[in-house]
């Protein structure tokens, strides 16, 4: 597996998903930006690049990455946490190795991106 979901993200992209038509998925990678280099891609899908694409399975959730972000974000942990500001996703990289201050760019060891502005 390549992402791992925990039980309060699973159960949040089920509900998010239901409001989506039929055979979509969530997509999970990275693109370049953000004062660190590289940003987070999380969202719903419904095209697959049978090329590119790894399609897996996570706790239910049918969940899609480019093969080209995979070194990037394999092991990755998504949660979601719920608190009286309301509620989001986490994103826990075992391979990010810098993280902004903003907290919405980071970039690994291998893999420095192309930073822009936060």
């Amino acid at each position: 597996m390549v992402i791992n979901l925990t039980d309060q993200a699973s159960t949040r992209i089920k509900e998010m998903m239901q409001e989506e038509s039929e055979n979509v998925r969530l997509r999970f990678g990275v693109k370049g930006g953000g004062c660190s280099g590289l940003s987070y891609s999380i969202g719903f899908d419904y095209e697959i690049n049978e090329e590119l694409d790894v399609q897996e399975e996570v706790n239910g959730i049918p969940v899609v990455i480019n093969s080209q972000d995979i070194p990037i974000i394999e092991g990755t942990i998504i949660d979601y946490k719920e608190n009286m500001m309301g509620g989001g996703f986490s994103i826990d990289n075992p391979k990010a190795v810098y993280s902004c201050g903003c907290g919405s760019s980071f970039r690994t060891k291998e893999v420095v991106g192309t930073p822009g502005d936060c």
